[in-house]
């Protein structure tokens, strides 16, 4: 195999000390991990070391102060801190992943975030569900917005909306908007069972003008035609928006899932079996459910770590994937969210009874990987549907995402 090219090397580079930075933090974060759920909020400690480390800015372009890493440097960073705290990952992962997105909008927006601050953190709501009313230079949002995670900590929120587009018969099409903390109304109201430390709560936007340089369509991110393609240098930046938002769903899932593994491991070695007293680690149940969860878990970081090295790829090359990569990667991804939820379920019911309790770590881990599977992008009857009409040369289904 040949050297890697020098891109791929000052993104390794840039990584492994990202990597290092992140690693020295990690036990904060887990310390402060019973305090994010109940704050349902990320401890503002964890963002600001994060901040401090460089994370956030793992996507953003260097004009910005930016670290451009790609996702094969990206991903295993994010997993381990999601060893240590679910939620932490699931807002970090998002606060730095929509940089990546901002650096396809319009040169005029990245400005106005960056411009005067380059650690600006924007949140997001990217549901197309609310229609915009057209005005002159732009839209009017009017609504309310939700599952804004870490919107606690950021200053601006990028919001999912349709239009009609006059070029295509006002045809209702998906798009993007990017507005200012002062537009909306934060509600709160994220009460939940699982990833409670994410705050992922509701925005209300009241009759907001947003002009038009805010504003991108779905179809253009995906395609190489938003406003700021082509604005940034970087190779990662020559990519779909969504390759790079969705990364952290199936990571969260994947790092909470090796985190139970090994509490799992740690608690059968000293659980011993009510009436018996019976050693539980020489039961031979315990320790199948332990191999085949660890096989499973090996086998998802192989299927992410593919997709990383795929994704790198198309950039370094200059490629936008076609429908059959992208769609690999949606399914893949789901496939994985899916698969460390089973390894930590199989894990969870030989556990006995004391897993319940809510001051073990087993249930809060629990119930936010299956928590992550909740999320739209995770749906894997509707990855597998998406997925299945691809390989049978079957048109796409629009009524699916």
């Amino acid at each position: 195999m040949s050297d890697l090219a020098p891109s791929n090397q000052e993104a390794q580079k840039a990584g492994e000390a990202l990597k290092q930075r992140v690693r020295e933090i990690l036990p904060i974060i887990a310390k402060n991990a019973e305090k994010t759920d109940a704050n349902r909020s990320v401890a503002e400690e964890n963002i600001e070391l994060l901040k401090a480390a460089g994370f956030t800015r793992a996507l953003q372009p260097k004009a910005f102060g930016g670290l451009e890493i790609d996702a094969p440097s990206y991903g295993p960073i994010l997993m381990e801190i999601a060893e240590n705290c679910s939620s932490t990952a699931w807002v970090a992962g998002l606060l730095a992943q929509h940089s990546h997105m901002i650096a396809l909008m319009s040169e005029e927006l990245q400005q106005e975030i960056w411009g005067k601050d380059t650690s600006v953190l924007v949140s997001s709501s990217v549901a197309p569900i609310l229609e915009a009313k057209p005005v002159d230079g732009g839209v009017i949002l009017d609504g309310t917005w939700s599952w804004s995670s870490g919107c606690d900590h950021a200053d601006w929120a990028q919001l999912g909306f349709k239009r009609a587009v006059p070029e295509l018969d006002n045809m209702m099409l998906p798009h993007m908007a990017c507005v200012p903390k002062t537009d909306y109304e934060i509600i709160d109201d994220w009460h939940t069972a699982g990833l409670k430390g994410t705050g992922s709560k509701t925005l209300k936007l009241k009759n907001v003008f947003v002009p038009e340089h805010r504003i991108d369509g779905y179809i253009e991110l995906a395609t190489g035609q938003s406003k700021g393609f082509g604005s940034h240098p970087g190779k990662i930046f020559h990519s779909p928006f969504a390759s790079y938002f969705a990364l952290g769903f199936s990571i969260t899932a994947l790092g909470t899932a090796k985190a139970f593994i090994k509490l799992y491991k740690e608690k059968q070695s000293k659980r011993v079996r009510a009436y018996t007293g019976a050693k539980a680690a020489d039961s031979a149940p315990a320790y199948m459910r332990l191999a085949e969860s660890v096989l499973q878990v090996r086998a998802a970081e192989a299927r992410l770590a593919q997709d990383w090295s795929e994704m790198a790829q198309h950039c370094n090359e200059l490629r936008l994937p076609d429908e059959s990569m992208s769609t690999s990667w949606r399914a893949s991804q789901t496939y994985v969210t899916n698969q460390a939820i089973e390894a930590v379920n199989r894990l969870y019911t030989g556990s006995g009874g004391s897993a319940w309790f809510d001051n073990n770590r087993m249930q809060k881990l629990w119930r936010d990987v299956n928590m992550a599977g909740s999320h739209a992008y995770s749906d894997l009857d509707v990855a597998k549907q998406t997925y299945g009409r691809h390989l049978m040369d079957i048109e796409p289904d629009m009524d699916l995402f």
